[in-house]
Protein backbone atom coordinates (compact mmCIF):
# COMPACT_ATOMS: atom_id res chain seq x y z
CA UNK A 1 0.00 0.00 0.00
CA UNK A 2 1.68 3.22 -0.92
CA UNK A 3 2.44 5.78 1.87
CA UNK A 4 0.90 9.60 0.04
CA UNK A 5 3.20 11.14 3.35
CA UNK A 6 6.59 9.66 1.38
CA UNK A 7 5.98 10.83 -1.87
CA UNK A 8 8.38 13.67 -3.49
CA UNK A 9 7.03 17.18 -3.43
CA UNK A 10 8.06 19.92 -5.64
CA UNK A 11 9.75 22.45 -3.59
CA UNK A 12 7.30 25.16 -2.77
CA UNK A 13 8.43 29.20 -4.33
CA UNK A 14 7.10 29.74 -0.08
CA UNK A 15 10.32 28.17 1.00
CA UNK A 16 12.54 28.72 -1.70
CA UNK A 17 11.66 31.56 -4.49
CA UNK A 18 11.16 30.08 -8.12
CA UNK A 19 14.46 31.55 -9.60
CA UNK A 20 16.70 30.07 -7.15
CA UNK A 21 17.94 26.66 -6.75
CA UNK A 22 18.75 23.66 -9.83
CA UNK A 23 16.03 23.51 -12.60
CA UNK A 24 14.14 20.31 -12.34
CA UNK A 25 10.89 19.75 -13.88
CA UNK A 26 7.95 21.31 -11.49
CA UNK A 27 10.83 21.50 -9.13
CA UNK A 28 10.60 18.17 -7.79
CA UNK A 29 13.60 16.28 -6.43
CA UNK A 30 15.77 14.93 -10.12
CA UNK A 31 16.78 10.95 -8.91
CA UNK A 32 18.36 8.98 -11.31
CA UNK A 33 16.61 5.93 -12.53
CA UNK A 34 18.95 3.36 -10.98
CA UNK A 35 17.62 4.56 -7.64
CA UNK A 36 13.92 4.85 -8.63
CA UNK A 37 12.65 2.54 -6.60
CA UNK A 38 9.22 3.82 -5.49
CA UNK A 39 8.89 5.93 -8.32
CA UNK A 40 5.53 6.24 -10.00
CA UNK A 41 5.98 9.03 -12.85
CA UNK A 42 8.68 9.94 -14.69
CA UNK A 43 9.45 13.24 -16.16
CA UNK A 44 11.99 12.68 -18.55
CA UNK A 45 13.77 15.10 -21.34
CA UNK A 46 15.16 13.69 -24.37
CA UNK A 47 17.24 16.94 -25.92
CA UNK A 48 17.78 15.61 -29.50
CA UNK A 49 16.30 17.40 -32.60
CA UNK A 50 18.42 14.64 -34.65
CA UNK A 51 14.75 14.35 -37.06
CA UNK A 52 14.14 18.26 -37.73
CA UNK A 53 13.63 19.28 -41.41
CA UNK A 54 12.40 23.09 -41.23
CA UNK A 55 13.74 25.15 -37.89
CA UNK A 56 16.08 23.32 -35.25
CA UNK A 57 15.99 24.00 -32.03
CA UNK A 58 14.03 21.37 -29.71
CA UNK A 59 17.34 19.96 -28.11
CA UNK A 60 17.27 22.93 -26.47
CA UNK A 61 13.48 22.11 -25.02
CA UNK A 62 13.27 19.88 -21.94
CA UNK A 63 16.28 22.68 -20.66
CA UNK A 64 13.54 25.23 -20.94
CA UNK A 65 10.78 23.79 -19.83
CA UNK A 66 12.35 22.55 -16.46
CA UNK A 67 12.90 26.39 -16.11
CA UNK A 68 9.73 27.25 -17.05
CA UNK A 69 8.23 24.66 -15.06
CA UNK A 70 9.31 26.81 -11.63
CA UNK A 71 5.95 28.48 -12.35
CA UNK A 72 3.70 25.07 -11.93
CA UNK A 73 2.09 25.29 -8.09
CA UNK A 74 1.33 21.74 -6.35
CA UNK A 75 -2.68 22.36 -6.49
CA UNK A 76 -4.58 22.00 -9.72
CA UNK A 77 -7.50 24.83 -9.51
CA UNK A 78 -9.99 23.11 -11.69
CA UNK A 79 -9.29 19.76 -11.05
CA UNK A 80 -9.17 19.91 -7.05
CA UNK A 81 -6.32 18.09 -6.72
CA UNK A 82 -2.67 17.46 -6.13
CA UNK A 83 -0.96 14.73 -8.41
CA UNK A 84 1.75 14.92 -6.35
CA UNK A 85 0.27 14.03 -3.17
CA UNK A 86 -1.74 11.11 -5.38
CA UNK A 87 1.52 9.53 -7.03
CA UNK A 88 4.91 9.59 -6.38
CA UNK A 89 6.50 12.02 -9.56
CA UNK A 90 10.43 12.55 -9.99
CA UNK A 91 12.60 13.85 -12.56
CA UNK A 92 14.60 11.15 -13.80
CA UNK A 93 17.08 13.04 -15.91
CA UNK A 94 17.90 13.45 -19.63
CA UNK A 95 18.25 10.07 -21.95
CA UNK A 96 21.51 9.54 -23.58
CA UNK A 97 21.73 11.27 -27.46
CA UNK A 98 24.06 11.12 -30.06
CA UNK A 99 23.58 14.47 -31.71
CA UNK A 100 25.43 13.31 -35.11
CA UNK A 101 23.64 9.92 -35.07
CA UNK A 102 20.07 9.10 -35.31
CA UNK A 103 19.94 5.44 -35.45
CA UNK A 104 22.24 5.28 -32.39
CA UNK A 105 20.30 7.77 -30.68
CA UNK A 106 16.93 6.22 -31.44
CA UNK A 107 18.40 2.60 -30.42
CA UNK A 108 19.77 4.81 -27.02
CA UNK A 109 16.50 6.12 -26.06
CA UNK A 110 14.24 2.87 -26.86
CA UNK A 111 17.08 1.21 -24.35
CA UNK A 112 16.37 3.78 -21.83
CA UNK A 113 12.41 3.51 -22.03
CA UNK A 114 12.65 0.14 -21.56
CA UNK A 115 14.38 0.04 -17.88
CA UNK A 116 11.74 2.78 -17.41
CA UNK A 117 9.02 0.47 -18.56
CA UNK A 118 10.64 -2.74 -16.83
CA UNK A 119 10.65 -0.78 -13.49
CA UNK A 120 6.82 0.25 -13.36
CA UNK A 121 7.70 3.80 -14.07
CA UNK A 122 4.87 5.80 -15.88
CA UNK A 123 6.82 8.01 -18.62
CA UNK A 124 6.02 11.67 -19.40
CA UNK A 125 8.50 12.70 -21.43
CA UNK A 126 9.31 16.45 -22.65
CA UNK A 127 11.23 16.46 -25.92
CA UNK A 128 13.26 17.25 -28.40
CA UNK A 129 11.61 17.23 -32.01
CA UNK A 130 8.63 14.28 -32.76
CA UNK A 131 10.73 12.07 -33.66
CA UNK A 132 11.75 11.08 -29.98
CA UNK A 133 8.48 9.67 -29.70
CA UNK A 134 9.06 6.76 -31.57
CA UNK A 135 11.73 5.00 -29.14
CA UNK A 136 9.56 5.87 -26.34
CA UNK A 137 6.78 4.12 -28.18
CA UNK A 138 8.66 1.07 -29.25
CA UNK A 139 9.90 0.74 -25.52
CA UNK A 140 6.11 1.09 -23.91
CA UNK A 141 4.17 -0.80 -26.87
CA UNK A 142 6.47 -3.76 -27.16
CA UNK A 143 4.57 -6.98 -26.63
CA UNK A 144 1.38 -4.94 -26.60
CA UNK A 145 0.33 -2.15 -28.98
CA UNK A 146 -1.08 1.01 -27.71
CA UNK A 147 -3.55 3.32 -28.53
CA UNK A 148 -2.58 7.09 -29.10
CA UNK A 149 -4.25 10.68 -28.20
CA UNK A 150 -2.46 12.71 -30.66
CA UNK A 151 -2.46 16.49 -30.87
CA UNK A 152 -0.51 17.88 -33.78
CA UNK A 153 -1.06 20.02 -36.61
CA UNK A 154 0.64 17.04 -38.47
CA UNK A 155 -0.18 13.87 -39.00
CA UNK A 156 3.44 12.60 -38.92
CA UNK A 157 2.73 9.68 -40.65
CA UNK A 158 4.95 10.31 -43.91
CA UNK A 159 6.96 7.47 -45.74
CA UNK A 160 10.21 9.64 -46.47
CA UNK A 161 11.65 12.58 -46.37
CA UNK A 162 13.81 14.17 -49.70
CA UNK A 163 16.29 11.73 -50.55
CA UNK A 164 14.37 8.55 -48.96
CA UNK A 165 15.15 9.38 -45.15
CA UNK A 166 13.05 7.09 -43.24
CA UNK A 167 13.06 8.97 -39.36
CA UNK A 168 12.32 12.64 -39.61
CA UNK A 169 9.85 14.06 -37.21
CA UNK A 170 7.23 13.61 -39.66
CA UNK A 171 7.67 9.61 -39.77
CA UNK A 172 7.78 8.61 -36.44
CA UNK A 173 4.01 7.37 -36.60
CA UNK A 174 4.29 5.46 -39.40
CA UNK A 175 7.36 3.59 -38.14
CA UNK A 176 5.50 2.75 -34.81
CA UNK A 177 2.97 1.40 -36.95
CA UNK A 178 5.26 -0.96 -39.19
CA UNK A 179 7.06 -1.88 -36.00
CA UNK A 180 3.85 -3.15 -34.38
CA UNK A 181 3.74 -0.67 -31.22
CA UNK A 182 1.25 1.38 -32.04
CA UNK A 183 -2.37 0.44 -32.78
CA UNK A 184 -4.13 2.37 -35.89
CA UNK A 185 -7.39 1.80 -35.02
CA UNK A 186 -6.81 3.07 -31.38
CA UNK A 187 -5.11 6.03 -32.85
CA UNK A 188 -6.75 9.93 -33.42
CA UNK A 189 -4.81 12.65 -34.91
CA UNK A 190 -6.57 15.91 -33.42
CA UNK A 191 -6.07 19.45 -35.21
CA UNK A 192 -4.58 18.72 -38.28
CA UNK A 193 -4.08 21.34 -40.64
CA UNK A 194 -1.87 23.45 -42.91
CA UNK A 195 -0.87 23.02 -46.62
CA UNK A 196 0.14 20.12 -47.49
CA UNK A 197 2.61 18.18 -50.19
CA UNK A 198 -0.16 16.54 -51.97
CA UNK A 199 -3.72 15.64 -51.75
CA UNK A 200 -2.88 11.96 -50.57
CA UNK A 201 -0.31 13.18 -47.38
CA UNK A 202 -3.07 12.04 -44.85
CA UNK A 203 -4.16 8.90 -47.00
CA UNK A 204 -1.70 6.71 -45.68
CA UNK A 205 -2.41 6.80 -42.26
CA UNK A 206 -6.77 6.81 -42.97
CA UNK A 207 -6.18 3.50 -44.64
CA UNK A 208 -4.66 1.74 -41.70
CA UNK A 209 -7.31 2.94 -39.55
CA UNK A 210 -6.60 6.50 -37.67
CA UNK A 211 -8.74 8.52 -37.09
CA UNK A 212 -7.79 11.86 -38.24
CA UNK A 213 -9.55 15.39 -37.03
CA UNK A 214 -8.30 18.40 -39.12
CA UNK A 215 -9.13 21.82 -37.67
CA UNK A 216 -12.27 22.69 -39.17
CA UNK A 217 -13.83 19.67 -37.57
CA UNK A 218 -12.41 20.59 -34.43
CA UNK A 219 -13.82 23.90 -34.20
CA UNK A 220 -17.50 23.04 -35.49
CA UNK A 221 -17.06 20.41 -32.58
CA UNK A 222 -15.58 21.95 -29.64
CA UNK A 223 -13.20 20.62 -27.06
CA UNK A 224 -15.69 18.30 -25.00
CA UNK A 225 -16.98 16.43 -27.98
CA UNK A 226 -13.46 16.13 -29.61
CA UNK A 227 -12.83 14.05 -26.41
CA UNK A 228 -16.05 12.09 -26.18
CA UNK A 229 -14.74 11.03 -30.35
CA UNK A 230 -11.05 10.61 -29.08
CA UNK A 231 -12.20 8.44 -25.99
CA UNK A 232 -14.78 5.92 -27.79
CA UNK A 233 -11.35 5.81 -30.39
CA UNK A 234 -8.88 4.41 -27.68
CA UNK A 235 -11.53 2.74 -25.53
CA UNK A 236 -9.74 1.11 -22.67
CA UNK A 237 -7.01 -0.44 -23.77
CA UNK A 238 -3.26 1.28 -23.13
CA UNK A 239 -2.78 4.53 -24.54
CA UNK A 240 -0.64 6.95 -24.70
CA UNK A 241 -0.81 10.67 -25.44
CA UNK A 242 1.59 12.87 -27.62
CA UNK A 243 1.41 16.45 -27.85
CA UNK A 244 3.25 18.51 -30.16
CA UNK A 245 3.25 22.31 -29.35
CA UNK A 246 2.60 22.79 -32.64
CA UNK A 247 -1.10 22.00 -32.31
CA UNK A 248 -1.69 25.45 -30.80
CA UNK A 249 -1.72 28.58 -32.53
CA UNK A 250 1.85 30.16 -33.39
CA UNK A 251 0.51 33.16 -31.45
CA UNK A 252 0.76 31.10 -28.33
CA UNK A 253 3.56 29.23 -28.99
CA UNK A 254 6.03 30.56 -31.69
CA UNK A 255 8.96 28.54 -30.46
CA UNK A 256 8.73 25.38 -32.62
CA UNK A 257 9.83 24.24 -35.88
CA UNK A 258 6.87 24.10 -38.18
CA UNK A 259 4.08 26.35 -36.86
CA UNK A 260 1.10 26.65 -38.74
CA UNK A 261 -1.63 29.21 -38.13
CA UNK A 262 -5.39 28.75 -37.15
CA UNK A 263 -4.49 26.37 -34.24
CA UNK A 264 -5.83 25.94 -31.11
CA UNK A 265 -5.66 28.00 -27.41
CA UNK A 266 -3.60 27.17 -24.70
CA UNK A 267 -6.87 27.18 -22.90
CA UNK A 268 -8.21 24.81 -25.43
CA UNK A 269 -5.61 22.62 -25.55
CA UNK A 270 -5.43 22.29 -21.40
CA UNK A 271 -9.83 21.78 -21.32
CA UNK A 272 -9.14 18.67 -24.14
CA UNK A 273 -6.33 17.37 -21.78
CA UNK A 274 -8.66 17.07 -18.82
CA UNK A 275 -10.57 15.37 -21.52
CA UNK A 276 -8.14 12.37 -20.92
CA UNK A 277 -9.81 11.61 -17.25
CA UNK A 278 -9.68 8.21 -16.77
CA UNK A 279 -8.28 6.66 -19.59
CA UNK A 280 -5.61 4.17 -19.35
CA UNK A 281 -3.00 5.86 -20.01
CA UNK A 282 0.64 4.46 -20.37
CA UNK A 283 2.67 7.35 -20.61
CA UNK A 284 2.66 10.68 -22.47
CA UNK A 285 5.01 13.30 -24.23
CA UNK A 286 5.29 17.40 -25.25
CA UNK A 287 7.71 17.96 -27.93
CA UNK A 288 8.57 20.33 -30.37
CA UNK A 289 9.58 23.11 -28.11
CA UNK A 290 12.30 25.62 -29.68
CA UNK A 291 13.84 27.93 -27.43
CA UNK A 292 15.96 29.56 -30.04
CA UNK A 293 12.73 30.82 -31.56
CA UNK A 294 11.06 32.11 -28.76
CA UNK A 295 13.45 33.81 -26.08
CA UNK A 296 10.30 34.78 -23.90
CA UNK A 297 10.27 31.39 -23.03
CA UNK A 298 6.65 31.71 -23.05
CA UNK A 299 5.74 28.44 -25.54
CA UNK A 300 8.57 26.35 -22.96
CA UNK A 301 5.65 27.80 -20.21
CA UNK A 302 2.75 26.31 -22.41
CA UNK A 303 5.07 22.96 -23.00
CA UNK A 304 5.23 22.91 -18.99
CA UNK A 305 1.60 23.52 -18.37
CA UNK A 306 0.55 20.87 -20.60
CA UNK A 307 2.77 18.26 -18.59
CA UNK A 308 1.45 19.78 -15.04
CA UNK A 309 -2.01 18.89 -17.01
CA UNK A 310 -0.91 15.55 -18.39
CA UNK A 311 0.28 14.24 -15.22
CA UNK A 312 -2.54 15.10 -13.47
CA UNK A 313 -4.14 12.50 -15.72
CA UNK A 314 -1.77 10.05 -15.03
CA UNK A 315 -1.16 10.36 -11.65
CA UNK A 316 -4.75 9.54 -11.21
CA UNK A 317 -4.82 6.90 -13.59
CA UNK A 318 -1.52 5.56 -10.89
CA UNK A 319 -4.11 6.07 -8.31
CA UNK A 320 -6.61 3.83 -9.83
CA UNK A 321 -4.23 0.59 -10.95
CA UNK A 322 -3.15 0.62 -7.11
CA UNK A 323 -6.61 0.23 -5.93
Amino acid sequence: MADPTTFNQPVSGMVTPRFAGLATFMRLPHVPLEDAAGVDIGMIGVPWDGGTTNRPGPRHGPRQIRDMSAMIRQFHHALHISPFRIANCADLGDTSVNPTDTLDSLERVTDFYRKVRAAGIMPLTAGGDHLVSLPVLRALGEGRPVGMVHFDAHVDTHDSYFNGTKYTHGTPFRRAIEDGVLDPNRTIQIGIRGSLYGPDDMSWGLEQGIRVMEIEECFDLGSDRIMEEARRVVGDGPTYVSFDIDCLDPSYAPGTGTPEVGGFSTFQAQKMIRGLRGLNLVGADVVEVSPPFDPSGYTALAGATMMFELVCMMAEAVDRARA
